[in-house]
């Protein structure tokens, strides 16, 4: 029970609910069934990119093409569901392997030919941001069909059905990080690729599965609130790279790599979401929350390190 209490998740969790505890406190609308819902769905967006982004992560590299991939994803599936009718359970689908698709042009460029991953996302979500823009010409896409709002809107019992997505995909992947071959393949490579490569590992392979994965769940969300929004916006994404970086970091992923839980960055997620809400429930200027974000940010990893040093005197 002790060791529990001193690990990063359960600290994270005490910050959290301190942080709601003050909400709570400080305006009478935080609690209410309306907040909590809105509160939920906008976590469950931002976490199912974080949950990629943290594999990624863990294996020390990083995806800064999130936010276009969701974005692009976004389009094209409303175009299709416009111009070819296509039904909502294929458009899942379709979703689904394009992110596969695309987060495996990252994969490739990093895994196999070894370049650096920072500039190769940064330039792969150029490209993708820019075909949003070429296709759309900044104007969204409308009239998509009643069905597919039920993704972004509808409720199953009390629960939105985001929320429902968020837990699957959390439970399934904390169970592969935890109990598979291939996930200590990920900390293995996150922890020390040399080493893991000696051990047999195939650190290219592992590489590329981690971004498709990361451009997999980054398309979903992406058509999650596309359904949402009940149009195919060319905005969609574009400021989820920080976001879904951010509730890594904060729920314990390091940036050097093999140090992270799913559960970490689920507790990251809704404390950045809380705090969001809270800004604007208490009206302070959306403008602050940038700064606040980028706050957070530096004073996690400035615990994490300073966790570290402790670590390594014991």
């Amino acid at each position: 029970m002790k060791k529990f209490i001193k690990t990063k998740e359960m600290s994270m969790f005490i910050a959290l609910a301190i942080l709601c505890l003050i909400m709570t406190v400080s305006t009478s609308t935080f609690m209410t069934p309306y907040n909590i819902g809105i509160i939920a769905r906008q976590i469950s967006f931002i976490a199912i990119v974080a949950i990629g982004q943290t594999i990624v992560l863990l294996t020390g590299g990083i995806d800064l093409s999130v936010g276009s991939i969701a974005g692009l994803s976004g389009i094209l599936c409303s175009l299709l569901m416009t111009k070819m009718h296509v039904d909502t359970l294929s458009i899942i689908f379709i979703s689904l392997v394009l992110g596969i698709i695309l987060g495996c042009v990252n994969g490739i460029l990093i895994g196999r030919l070894k370049l650096n991953a920072f500039i190769v996302t940064l330039a792969m979500g150029e490209i993708y941001g820019g075909l949003i823009l070429v296709i759309t010409r900044g104007y969204p896409i409308l009239d998509l069909p009643e069905s597919f709002a039920f993704l972004g809107q509808g409720m199953i019992g009390l629960v939105p059905v985001p929320v429902i997505f968020m837990l699957v995909i959390t439970v399934v992947i904390a169970y592969i990080l935890e109990n598979t071959p291939f996930g200590r393949n990920i900390y293995a490579v996150g922890g020390n690729s040399v080493a893991a490569k000696l051990a047999g590992i195939k650190v290219e392979n592992v590489t590329l599965y981690v971004y498709m994965l990361s451009g997999m769940f980054a398309s979903f969300s992406g058509l999650l609130l596309t359904s949402r929004m009940n149009a195919g916006q060319p905005t969609i994404g574009s400021s989820w790279v920080m976001p879904s970086v951010t509730a890594a970091i904060i729920g314990g992923t390091s940036l050097s790599g093999g140090e992270g839980t799913i559960i970490g960055t689920i507790i990251g997620a809704a404390f950045m979401g809380v705090l969001a809400n809270g800004i604007v429930l208490l009206n302070i200027s959306s403008y602050w929350e940038r700064v606040i974000t980028g706050a957070v940010v530096i004073i996690a990893v400035v615990i994490d390190l300073l966790r570290k040093i402790r670590s390594q005197k014991e």
